[in-house]
């Protein structure tokens, strides 16, 4: 019964190979526990952690690089023709040389994240900030993109004719990708000019918020309800942006309107406790008050202040109101509403 063929097999050779295959499945499941509790235990230990970053990155892809030699080596077994197994073998080229590039990436970003992000978070500036991001994209996406070529050039297939393929499609690509590539224009534009950075408040096409994420293709607002906004850089270039952050301080500007029959010893008391009330409260300046208008029912009376940039917008308002509304109060300052008189002529 061993000996019956089954695609030029016998069933033997067949039961050799899947236990081959289960047997690499295995010793790759024993080594990732093995080094779980051994060398791992041993690296946390020491005092430089590059040994215990290394460790932990190189453990699932080496268990996964012992399976792969086994399933190899237990298609090596069978006896298959010249065509499958010079495909076999450039797919397993392929494969091997995919699992050294996610473990190159893997090692990459572990030592970013432990050596170099909580450094820029440090830093004063937001620039590095920006570009960290994007150096790890662009170093990821040439790990991949190098890994692509070699296996390719592994598989038999000549690079040198994919490029000059690639280079006659890249204009129709180009043209096909006009969008993407204005984006990524309105991306450098940003870096140069800087009209925000992270963190600043901004007005954009209608969306108010904080900006969380500056990219090459995009930006992300969070918006003061709480909501993430995606805008394509190209929208960044060709609208305005109101940096709200950048302000050197909240302008305010409102009418206080009294009664007609407010005296004028009354109108200038009012102005002099306008005034005090913006020279004692630190977080304004800059306060000017004028008796500036007889409206329909009300003298009226012109308040501008500057809220500094420190200081929290609302509370402050409601800080200054409040102490108008009492002060006025005490030295009964009427305040006006719309009215209208009816003479009826008999």
């Amino acid at each position: 019964m061993l000996q019956t063929v089954y695609l030029n097999n016998t069933l033997q050779t067949w039961l050799i190979a899947m236990a081959i295959a289960a047997f690499s499945i295995i010793a790759g499941k024993t080594l990732y526990w093995v080094i779980q509790k051994t060398l791992k235990v041993y690296t946390r230990k020491t005092s430089n952690d590059l040994d215990f970053i290394f460790v932990d990155m190189l453990e699932e892809p080496l268990a996964l690089a012992l399976s792969i030699f086994g399933f190899w080596f237990a298609l090596d077994v069978l006896t298959i023709s010249p065509s499958a197994e010079k495909f076999i073998d450039s797919a397993f080229y392929f494969i091997i040389i995919f699992n050294v590039a996610w473990f190159l990436t893997r090692l990459f970003d572990a030592v970013v994240e432990k050596y170099i992000v909580q450094k820029v978070k440090d830093t004063e500036t937001d620039l590095d900030d920006i570009l960290l991001p994007i150096v790890r994209k662009i170093i990821k996406i040439a790990i991949w993109a190098l890994t692509i070529i070699i296996g390719i050039d592994n598989a038999g297939y000549s690079v040198s004719t994919m490029i000059t393929g690639l280079g006659i499609g890249g204009l129709v690509f180009a043209l096909a990708a006009q969008d993407t590539v204005s984006n990524l224009f309105g991306g450098f534009v940003i870096f140069s000019d800087k009209p925000f950075g992270l963190n600043d408040r901004i007005i954009l096409n209608g969306y108010e918020g904080h900006v969380v994420e500056i990219g090459l293709r995009s930006t992300k607002i969070r918006t003061l309800n709480g909501r993430i906004v995606t805008i394509p850089n190209s929208s960044v270039t060709d609208n305005p942006v109101l940096n709200v952050s950048q302000e050197p301080g909240r302008k305010i500007q409102f009418h206080l309107g009294l009664t007609y029959d407010t005296t004028p010893e009354k109108i200038a008391e009012a102005k002099k406790i306008l005034n005090e009330i913006f020279e004692a409260n630190e977080a304004t300046q800059d306060a000017v008050i004028a008796f500036d208008s007889f409206g329909d029912f009300s003298l009226n009376i012109l308040c501008i202040y500057w809220i500094k940039h420190e200081a929290p917008i609302l509370p402050t308002q409601d800080s200054v109101n409040m102490e108008i509304l009492q002060r006025f109060n005490e030295a009964q300052l009427d305040f006006a509403f719309p009215t209208q008189t009816l003479i009826v002529q008999k």
